[in-house]
């Protein structure tokens, strides 16, 4: 459970790499900036973990391997990247997490389980009553239940 501190300085975190990654550092990823899906931040606010999906168009095979390449870049220029960010946030934070990158895989692993679901055939529930469902129903449609002992009415 994140406290609100947490909370906070993940957001201020993830906004503002997304500010670095598109207006500071663009020179740095050729085509589009990774997307930021997520920072978590330690209890006392010295690592961040950042969770990188990276935006491409191809085929399945394409995007991963450029997405491994983007990720080895960001990680070679980790250092750059979080100078960037400490002169963006120098006045809030007293000191700048240390960065720690991840590929963020949780869009392809949606999209793989939806091709499943999809492909699964189920097939539609039975509409008619079993025999014994049925004199069942048709006995007890025309009594009332007796609350306190006595008649019918």
């Amino acid at each position: 459970m994140e406290s609100k501190r947490q909370q906070k300085v993940a957001s201020l975190l993830q906004q503002e790499l997304a500010a670095v990654f598109q207006r500071d550092l663009p020179h740095l990823f050729p085509g589009l900036p990774p997307g930021i899906n997520l920072v978590r931040v330690s209890p006392d606010l010295g690592v961040a973990r950042v969770y990188l999906s990276v935006l491409s168009i191809g085929s399945v095979a394409d995007k991963a391997s450029k997405g491994e390449a983007q990720m080895q870049l960001v990680q070679d220029t980790s250092k750059e990247i979080r100078q960037a960010l400490a002169k963006r946030i120098r006045r809030q934070l007293r000191i700048v997490p240390e960065l720690v990158f991840f590929l963020d895989d949780s869009a392809a692993y949606a999209a793989q389980m939806d091709r499943v679901f999809g492909d699964l055939e189920i097939p539609p529930a039975p509409t008619e009553p079993t025999p014994g469902e049925a004199t069942d129903a048709a006995t007890s449609i025309g009594k009332r239940p007796r609350l306190f002992g006595g008649s019918e009415e």
